[in-house]
């Protein structure tokens, strides 16, 4: 028989640390333990009424065929109204696109525009699939670390250090996974001023979880916050996170024309275009009531005060506040080269996670796959209860460990 081989595009990624954590999750709770599983990013609210509604009414109207490939002419139009209403963009709907989930929309623009060895600049702690994309592509991410005392975001400094002439992209997440950090219009002023002497330089703004801020803290965008980036950035969002349709698989985003075209090119070749149905429920997403997005957000504010004090009244565990989206990230620095009651010797912040998913029966992902240790992402999109139960394992976890 002959050896199966792999391309070399793809040996050159992994598969994503939170999917193969939560599978291994559901493994262990397939075999009768009791896991709680705090791993994966989606929230545990049902997708409203409406647009359930929407979507069988368009499967009762027939729209079953395929779809224009850069998304049906509603959904795209409603995509460019959402830009205006929400964050003072114009965009035509020809200068927006419809994929198949937030991650098609980054393939679409780094495979039509990366050249093998060109550089992307990713801030770290960042999305796991940010780099593996990048590397799909045969370039080369560059990811200068954040710091917590920075509140995780990337400084003018570390940008313009990171540059070079090979730089294609910086890629920006507000609010990030799996920080929670929000960059301010200071911010985003601030690290326009640098790529204003770099204009080979694009900007690639992931706002996937603007609906999930806390407190009176604004929401801010790249193109918005500094018009004179327009022409160079893409912005992308889409209806998982805000809406609970993950498993609608929309993402959309607008940018210059020439570019959503490359990428309408490149998704022509790939899925052809996203599925009527889930087009015509985000449809009714954008367009229809927006009441949900507050009640979910004041559910995910009031989790996030949970687990934040519970993780801060830890002895050794280090857990800053996050701004936005449904994570923390705290430090687990202080049990590293420690023992835990079962035996593990605690390495590395993996060794820590692993640990506590075997012993405890907690699942979380360990600070590493997101480009940075020693930390360690939770997902608080779970309920008060299970919340509750996981911070009560997790400290009698650290409690014993020696």
């Amino acid at each position: 028989m002959t050896e199966f081989r792999k391309s070399t595009a793809l040996s050159r990624i992994q598969p994503a640390a939170t999917i193969a954590i939560t599978q291994t999750a559901r493994e262990m709770r397939a075999k009768g333990r009791d896991v709680i599983s705090l791993s994966i990013g989606e929230p545990d609210f049902d997708t409203p009424d409406h647009i359930k509604t929407a979507s069988a009414e368009a499967v009762q109207r027939g729209e079953t065929k395929y779809p224009p490939i850069p998304g049906i002419p509603e959904l795209r139009a409603a995509v460019a109204d959402k830009f205006k209403r929400e964050n003072g963009l114009d965009y035509a709907p020809e200068q927006t696109i419809v994929c198949t989930g937030g991650k098609q929309v980054i393939a679409n623009a780094i495979l039509a525009t990366l050249d093998p060895g060109e550089e992307v600049i990713i801030p770290a702690p960042y999305w796991v699939s940010y780099t593996q994309i990048v590397e799909l592509a045969g370039g080369t991410p560059v990811c200068p670390e954040t710091a917590p005392e920075d509140g995780f975001i990337l400084t003018p400094e570390a940008l313009e250090a990171a540059i070079t002439p090979r730089t294609r992209w910086l890629l920006l997440n507000s609010p990030s996974n799996p920080t929670g950090a929000v960059y301010s219009t200071k911010d985003l002023r601030a690290l326009a001023a640098v790529l204003e002497r770099h204009p080979h330089v694009w900007v690639l703004s992931d706002d996937m979880y603007e609906h999930l801020i806390y407190g009176n803290v604004p929401f801010a965008t790249m193109a918005a916050a500094a018009p004179e980036m327009k022409d160079r950035t893409l912005t992308m969002n889409g209806v998982s996170k805000a809406y609970a349709m993950t498993g609608w698989r929309i993402g959309y985003a607008a940018g210059p024309k020439p570019l959503i075209d490359a990428m309408t090119l490149m998704q022509s070749q790939t899925t052809s275009g996203t599925a009527r149905v889930s087009q015509w429920a985000a449809h009714a997403a954008l367009t229809g009531p927006q009441d949900a997005l507050a009640t979910q957000r004041a559910a995910f504010g009031a989790r996030r005060d949970l687990v934040v004090s519970r993780l801060r009244a830890i002895p050794g565990l280090e857990c800053p506040v996050p701004q936005g989206a449904f994570y923390v990230f705290p430090s687990c620095a202080a049990f590293i080269g420690r023992t835990t009651a079962g035996g593990r010797k605690i390495t590395n912040d993996e060794a820590f996670c692993m640990a506590l998913l075997e012993e405890n029966g907690v699942a979380t992902v360990h600070g590493a796959a997101f480009g940075q240790s020693p930390f360690f992402r939770l997902s608080y999109a779970a309920s008060e209860a299970e919340l509750t139960a996981a911070m009560d394992r997790i400290e009698a976890f650290c409690a014993g460990i020696t």
